[in-house]
């Protein structure tokens, strides 16, 4: 009996070695981070990567005669790319913990085709992150009431100082989506699905980093939680959609949110940026006190965001006509599935077949008897 040989692993640094264990190695790379912390020479460098940089604390005036409280907020600085660097390996390691431990468990019981799997890997993932991205936004936008009073969106600008909560989440968010282009080299995403991912991947990068350049991180934030509840809808409604076909409820409420929260979005920015900040009292444009409050910017900005909106809606109202067209194509085919089928003959009714068997009428005759001579 021979023994059954063993598929041999892939050679170091190859392609597919780099594929199966890169979560493997990013692990290492982010311990070598954290292993810095235990000595002192390294400390330094270390905790640049970890923790939230460009503290500054300010006393809050009280009435009470005791001492003013202090309260600390952050600024943004180019030490934050170390940090972003550090979460952006700490994303590549929990995207590999869900596919492996979560979905494709899921997968082997779907037993879904190729294409359908690519896209119930991508829609599992990105639920998951727009699922806490929401609840986390929601969280910050009751503590730091950016909802209740419309006005503090642009009150008091330039907003340098941010919350550790709010930097925190920015952290985050930019990382996550630095993350996702590796991911599409390490996930073995389809050619075909590169461009369309590639598409919103640069889109959140763009907008998100640039509410964080430009302190319009209250606007941001504003902006981003109705949007990720939107699209976690959608990726939870593909998710069951997947698992049974039938299921397709959660799309219609998908489409009605999307179009309000398009609609949110416009009127939003427009207020921002059109009434809010040109009347302002502090106009002008200034790296050093991060003022960017200038027609200019705030022009490009909003044609940004309009342009976004306008190609958000573009691709909607192609998806919906793609999906009204497979739905009228399929009620066709069950019509004509359902139509009578063609009635018998007449002649056939009267008997002219028994069992299955034609036989001939009784007027006829298959074969003409001679007659016998007299």
């Amino acid at each position: 009996m021979g023994f059954r040989k063993k598929s041999k692993s892939p050679p170091v640094l190859s392609h597919e070695f780099v594929i199966q264990n890169h979560a493997d190695v990013v692990s290492c790379v982010a311990m070598i981070v954290l292993l810095g912390l235990m000595f002192e020479v390294t400390a330094k460098f270390a905790i640049m990567f970890i923790t939230v940089q460009y503290n500054v604390t300010q006393s809050l005036d009280t009435d009470a005669e005791d001492k003013p409280e202090s309260v600390n907020y952050y600024k943004y600085g180019p030490k934050d790319m170390a940090t972003v660097f550090f979460y952006l390996l700490i994303a590549v390691i929990l995207h590999a913990l869900i596919q492996e431990y979560i979905l494709d468990k899921i997968n082997r019981r779907l037993h879904l085709s190729k294409t359908k799997h690519s896209k119930f890997n991508e829609s599992g993932q990105l639920a998951t992150f727009y699922s806490l991205s929401f609840v986390w936004g929601c969280s910050i936008l009751t503590s730091e009431e950016f909802v209740t009073n419309p006005t503090f969106l642009w009150e008091g600008y330039p907003h340098i100082n941010m919350a550790f909560q709010v930097k925190f989440f920015y952290i985050c968010q930019i990382a996550y989506w630095f993350h996702a282009l590796p991911e599409l080299y390490f996930q073995k995403v389809r050619k075909e699905d590169i461009p369309r991912q590639l598409y919103y991947i640069c889109l959140y990068i763009f907008h998100i980093a640039g509410a964080y350049v430009l302190n319009l991180h209250r606007l941001g934030l504003v902006l981003l939680v109705p949007h990720y509840l939107v699209e976690l809808l959608f990726h939870a409604s593909r998710l069951f959609y997947f698992s049974d076909e039938n299921k397709q409820k959660g799309f219609t409420l998908w489409a009605l949110l999307f179009v309000i929260t398009r609609l949110l979005t416009l009127t939003v920015s427009v207020l921002t940026f059109g009434f809010g900040l040109s009347r302002t009292d502090n106009q002008g444009f200034s790296l050093a006190e991060g003022n960017f409050n200038v027609l200019t910017v705030r022009m490009t900005c909003l044609s940004a965001i309009c342009l976004t909106q306008a190609w958000m809606m573009w691709k909607f109202i192609n998806f919906q006509l793609k999906k009204w067209r497979e739905q009228s194509q399929i009620q066709a085919s069950k019509k004509k599935a359902v139509s009578p089928k063609s009635r018998p003959n007449k002649k056939d009714s009267r008997g002219g077949s028994v069992n299955g068997v034609m036989k001939p009428d009784d007027k006829t005759s298959p074969r003409a008897r001679k007659s016998k001579a007299s």
